[in-house]
């Protein structure tokens, strides 16, 4: 076997990169590189290990002619372009469980710091100062924690708190009630959370829908004194928001790990706050999270190279070329019906039962079910995707059935999702189109509608009566957003219809509820999906 030459360019544990070596992999590690020096250093690699530091770009990935795998000794991959990864066939894997404890660890320390007023009392102590009647802290034992998020590390938090006899209050759409209650956790709305917390940590992935999620509404729904810890990603806490709060008493102090901007700015404004405690991103900085993010990493690129297996993989299922070429148009229409869902179910989801039709009926039902999956359940985890989504799916304890029915009429859709909850079910089904196989939407609830799944839309679920699609329009028109297009469905004259209205941009809170208050209107629901 030809010589595999592995290039690390992050300061990554040397005891985390003994697999590579130990198989007869050439490791070279040189940290710091920028520009043509790190083109230059790339350009025989088999395979590139960064951790957050080196921006691997598309250019980066050009210079390195041979580049098969990137491995990022970490979670998030904002520092790899995955798309143009996906577009060279490049395999992007990451080491998602590595920190888990680490972070987890990190967010309590700051919300003892917190509860204790340390960073403070230090400061003080050390200026020279005996200042005890100032820094009257706040016990735990007793106060509620308010956990955003409750996938491993926001599960090993909630241990942690009930260790110190608090109680444990969540949101999360994706865990089921049995689930919460096994874990001695109250399931609740979001907003419930906001409102019962004293403490409150966040711990999901930073996607369009979950940036800015603590903000100004959510601190108006908190009560007086409540204290914010953010270990998770900047950007998820609105920090001009919380700056307000803190200012006018709402918010008590708060503890950040993250930033929407890193390095962060000498001046920003929290910085001025004597409530607010900081540390640089270290929740995963700890010897053994370090290796053991190394290790892990090290060893799914090891399997790639020796095996063809392929593990933590963020962009693509383990499929040759030819299969992937085929099943491509599938798993694009998969997710984005995943993520039309998302959107849509608002309680835990219990049940997806998919349905396969026509070509997609030959085909690999579980890639398609990964896509779907990844779609679905994006905002629940940064670590989601194609090749561990039906694994998060059975963390979470939803039940995953496939049907394929190889002899469909000319009516079946090729996709056909449903998604249960506890109250109803939600469906929503997809076709290819074309000779460029351009994925659509052709049926929501049972409404026969075709739309590209792509933009800014609303749903809007009415009664089938004169009137509707003009107040609609003219509600609209008035707050100057413009429709794009405009998709009518209905299943009998006089019944219920339904309209996917595409618009040029994103549609706000108050427009929604004028929407949803406007006469004959049943429900209205924002999607967002990506081009």
């Amino acid at each position: 076997m030809e010589e595999i030459k592995v290039f690390v360019a992050d300061d990554v544990s040397e005891i985390g990169l003994e697999p590579l070596r130990s198989a007869g992999f050439k490791v070279e590690k040189r940290t710091g590189l920028k520009g043509d020096a790190l083109f230059e250093a790339v350009r025989d690699v088999d395979a590139l290990i960064v951790r957050s530091e080196t921006k691997v770009t598309a250019e980066l990935m050009d210079a390195a002619r041979r580049l098969r795998a990137i491995g990022r000794a970490g979670v998030g991959v904002d520092n790899i372009d995955v798309a143009a990864a996906t577009a060279r066939g490049i395999v992007v894997m990451n080491a998602p469980d590595g920190n888990t404890m680490t972070t987890a660890e990190h967010t309590f320390a700051l919300l003892l710091a917190l509860a204790r007023r340390i960073p403070q009392a230090q400061t003080s102590l050390k200026a020279g100062r005996w200042e005890r009647k100032k820094f009257i802290g706040t016990e735990l034992r007793g106060k509620t924690l308010g956990i955003i998020g409750l996938g491993r590390i926001g599960r090993v938090v909630a241990s942690r708190a009930q260790g110190f006899e608090m109680k444990v209050i969540a949101y999360d759409p994706f865990v089921s009630p049995e689930q919460a209650r096994e874990l001695d956790i109250e399931l609740l709305p979001l907003d419930q959370v906001f409102e019962r917390a004293d403490f409150l940590t966040i711990h999901t992935p930073l996607t369009p829908e979950t940036r800015g999620i603590i903000g100004a509404q959510a601190f108006a729904r908190m009560k007086p004194g409540v204290q914010i810890v953010n270990c998770a990603r900047g950007g998820l806490v609105d920090e001009r928001a919380l700056y307000e709060a803190i200012k006018s008493g709402k918010v008590a102090g708060a503890a950040l790990d993250v930033f929407s901007e890193e390095p962060l700015p000498p001046d920003h404004p929290l910085l001025a706050l004597d409530e607010v405690v900081v540390t640089p991103h270290l929740g995963a900085s700890t010897r053994e999270a370090q290796e053991s993010v190394a290790v892990i990493v090290a060893e799914q690129l090891r399997d790639y190279f020796l095996t063809g297996s392929v593990r933590g993989a963020v962009n693509m299922p383990a499929l040759s070329a030819q299969e992937l070429h085929v099943l491509q148009p599938y798993l694009r229409l998969a997710e984005a019906l995943g993520r039309f869902e998302a959107q849509v179910v608002r309680e835990p989801v219990r049940e997806v039962r998919l349905e396969y039709a026509g070509e997609a009926a030959s085909l690999d039902a579980a890639q398609i079910a990964r896509a779907f999956l990844a779609g679905l359940l994006r905002d629940v985890s940064a670590r989601v995707n194609v090749v561990n989504a039906l694994l998060i799916a059975e963390e979470r304890g939803i039940a995953v059935t496939i049907a394929q029915r190889h002899s469909a009429d000319d009516d079946s859709p090729a996709l056909r999702a449903v998604v249960a909850t506890q109250s109803g079910e939600q469906s929503v089904a997809g076709d290819l189109f074309g000779p460029r196989a351009e994925g659509r939407i052709t049926e929501i609830d049972g409404f026969r509608i075709e739309v590209v799944p792509a933009g800014h839309m609303l749903v809007l679920h009415n009664r089938d009566v004169p009137g509707v699609i003009g107040r609609v329009g003219t509600l609209l028109g008035e707050r100057q957003i413009n429709i794009s297009r405009f998709h009518l469905g209905r299943r009998a004259p006089g019944g219920e219809a339904m309209a996917v209205i595409e618009t040029d941009g994103a549609v706000g809170e108050q427009t929604l509820n004028a929407l949803r208050a406007a006469e004959d209107v049943l429900s209205v629901c924002r999607i967002e999906l990506q081009n």
